[in-house]
């Protein structure tokens, strides 16, 4: 059995009367990669936080690494690291010079955090150069605050919207860079309003609406629970069938196996010519939006 590395019980946070985080319940596995996902307001940075310790929860129980965040913070937070969705940086400094300042902090020796630095940098292939953090592309400086998350080699992250308003390369880049750092022994929770790239990306991922979980599940599990399928049979007759009609072919869709079943053996049996076969599965938006569409939020 995997090692719980974050687990809230609970955990409910308040502002006056408003609950912001209702009362969630969440376990996260070494290894893992843990999308939360919600619309505006729903709780995800808020939940983050309390993660990491920057906000105490009004009530439950939050421990990273089987201790209480509020209790052990600095002990804790040596194997955490963070990346808020807005994170300014040291725009007087280089990559280099900002990475430094950072693995002070850690007490990294300075050879160590160096050579940790140029690694990082390179893997993510940022060729900044003497180039002044404040002279940077978003994209440039959106990847030099993923070093500095990186640079004292924590175990855990967490992410609170990691390709934010980047360009469509940029952003999955840099979601592909995170998806390879559990094979370094890392474990990611993250943030994201890109759904593909949390399909994409996470093992697991948990859906928040007005504070509350709705699920949290592997995309196989939320398909199979909460998912739609739908099969299109393309073929050909020679007859005039009263069946739609797509680029000169019969083309019938339907969600009913049983449905599929009868028209393929109607196919065979008539000696029609199958032309595809396609089954579509829902995407993680698809059951997002399904969510979410009982009531407005």
């Amino acid at each position: 059995m995997r090692e719980t590395i974050v687990k809230l019980d609970k955990i409910s946070k308040y502002y006056g009367s408003f609950a912001a985080v209702d009362e969630l319940d969440l376990a996260v596995n070494r290894g893992e990669i843990v999308g939360i996902i919600g619309h505006n307001g729903a709780g995800k940075t808020t939940t983050l936080k309390m993660m990491v310790g920057l906000i105490a929860p009004t009530s439950g129980s939050l421990t990273v690494m089987g201790q209480d965040i509020q209790k052990n913070g600095l002990k804790i937070k040596k194997y955490l690291g963070y990346l808020p969705e807005e994170n300014p940086l040291y725009e007087n400094m280089t990559a280099q010079e900002y990475l430094g300042f950072f693995a002070d902090i850690y007490g990294m020796p300075r050879k160590k955090a160096s050579e940790r630095g140029e690694a990082l940098l390179d893997s993510l292939k940022l060729e900044a150069g003497k180039k002044l953090i404040g002279e940077m592309s978003k994209g440039m400086k959106r990847k030099v605050s993923i070093a500095r998350t990186l640079i004292h080699d924590p175990e855990l992250l967490i992410l609170d919207e990691p390709n934010t308003g980047l360009d469509p390369l940029t952003s999955f880049f840099i979601i592909d860079y995170l998806k390879r750092l559990p094979q370094e022994g890392k474990t990611i929770i993250l943030s994201a309003h890109n759904l593909f790239h949390v399909e994409y990306i996470c093992n697991r991922i948990a859906i928040l609406k007005r504070g509350k979980l709705m699920v949290f599940d592997t995309m196989d599990n939320l398909r199979k629970s909460l998912g739609r399928r739908e099969f299109e049979i393309v073929f050909k007759s020679e007859f005039n069938l009263d069946y739609p009609r797509k680029d000169g072919n019969y083309s019938v869709k339907t969600s009913n196996i049983e449905e599929m079943a009868n028209l393929l053996r109607k196919i065979s049996d008539n000696d029609w010519a199958l032309v595809d076969l396609a089954i579509t599965q829902s995407a993680l938006e698809d059951i997002y939006l399904d969510i979410m569409s009982d009531e407005k939020v």
